[in-house]
């Protein structure tokens, strides 16, 4: 008979989801709301978002917002360049929940 592992991992898909917490003055406003804020896959949907803090972070997601970033236009030695697109998640979690965003995933 083949074991069943103990207790089951975090997906690794999960960390394709959320990349990085997106730390600036604002998102620090917001956390006084209870929201963290993360970048995010582009090609991530709200349902993904959800089910990866949650499991990442063993906190509990009320709501999902989320805001495409489109890329500037920038010169680097007078040539012209295209930044990249960046997908941003504001996620709202459950009273009494928090996320320490300045520790290491």
């Amino acid at each position: 008979m083949a074991k069943k592992p103990a207790k089951a991992a975090v997906d690794i898909n999960h960390y394709d989801v959320v990349l990085a917490p997106h730390i600036t003055e604002k998102s620090t406003l917001l956390s006084e709301q209870n929201a963290v804020v993360f970048k995010v896959a582009n090609d991530a949907t709200k349902p993904q978002i959800k089910a990866a803090v949650e499991a990442l972070f063993s906190v509990s997601v009320t709501g999902v917002n989320t805001i495409t970033q489109k890329g500037k236009t920038k010169r680097w030695k007078g040539r012209p360049y295209q930044r990249s697109d960046v997908k941003k998640a504001i996620v709202t979690l459950k009273d009494g929940d928090s996320i320490d965003v300045t520790t290491g995933i």
